[in-house]
């Protein structure tokens, strides 16, 4: 499941739209976070979702989870959004999303201090520095306000190609970032890496990069989740391994190099 939408490959720019961000207090704007997330994913990827003859991108944590949106104020359409699932949500829906795709048994110990992103997605018209500085902002405002110790999520790379790509970016970004042993996962369904290239040239993904500056871990071998047809590795940030203060600063540099 995409966490975080890497593009490798930019839309034509646009023209700078005025941009806001927000949390979704009604139910209609989570079905706005939802269409926006079924266009990417579905529409644009080739995602194989059951609530695609709804137009939607919905699954059973969307109702336990706050949904943050970056809205285009030129046309109030929604334009970015990114899901959060508190510790205490998780609870309530039985797991964390990512416990669908890893075993999390190291992390036991953690579970009341986690916080779980995903969904992330931007239209492919805004993806600019401007829409991601906004997402990446308003989860720096939501980390500054919570006392939630850890950040995790599944970091989504396409396997348009098979999974040669993801294979290299994982061969490239795991012994620098390379998680200790206690906060090791391990994936329900392994990505196998024997069987691809991983010695690729390939750039970072932008997010996954963003991410690895703040101080993420790479926390153990991708999943390939066959359904979104990508690579999920699985990444967590310990709250103290960034700065709250200077975290909106920091997360508008990761993303915008």
């Amino acid at each position: 499941m995409p966490h975080l939408i890497q593009q490798e490959n930019q839309s034509t720019p646009q023209p700078q739209s005025k941009l806001a961000v927000s949390m979704a207090r009604t139910g209609a704007e989570v079905e706005e976070a939802q269409r926006v997330r079924f266009q990417v994913f579905a529409e644009e990827m080739g995602a194989k979702l059951p609530s695609a003859n709804e137009g939607l991108d919905r699954d059973r944590f969307d109702k336990y989870c706050e949904h943050l949106l970056v809205r285009n104020l030129q046309n109030n359409k929604v334009v970015g959004t990114y899901r959060i699932l508190s510790p205490e949500q998780a609870r309530r829906a039985g797991s964390y999303y990512s416990e669908t795709e890893f075993d999390l048994s190291n992390l036991s110990s953690l579970r009341e201090r986690i916080v779980e992103v995903g969904r992330s997605c931007v239209h492919q018209d805004h993806r600019d520095g401007a829409t991601i500085t906004q997402l990446w902002s308003g989860l720096a405002d939501y980390i500054a306000k919570h006392d939630h110790e850890y950040l995790i999520g599944c970091a989504s790379i396409s396997m348009a190609d098979g999974g040669h790509y993801a294979a290299s970016v994982y061969n490239k970004i795991h012994k620098l970032h390379a998680a200790p042993a206690e906060y090791r996962v391990n994936p329900l369904n392994r990505l196998p890496l024997e069987k691809l290239n991983q010695n690729m040239e390939v750039i970072i993904p932008p997010l996954i990069k963003g991410y690895l500056r703040l101080g993420a871990y790479i926390c153990g071998e991708p999943a390939w989740d066959a359904d979104f047809n990508c690579a999920d590795v699985f990444i967590m940030l310990p709250v103290e391994r960034l700065s709250a203060r200077y975290a909106k600063h920091f997360m508008k540099q990761a993303v915008q190099s």
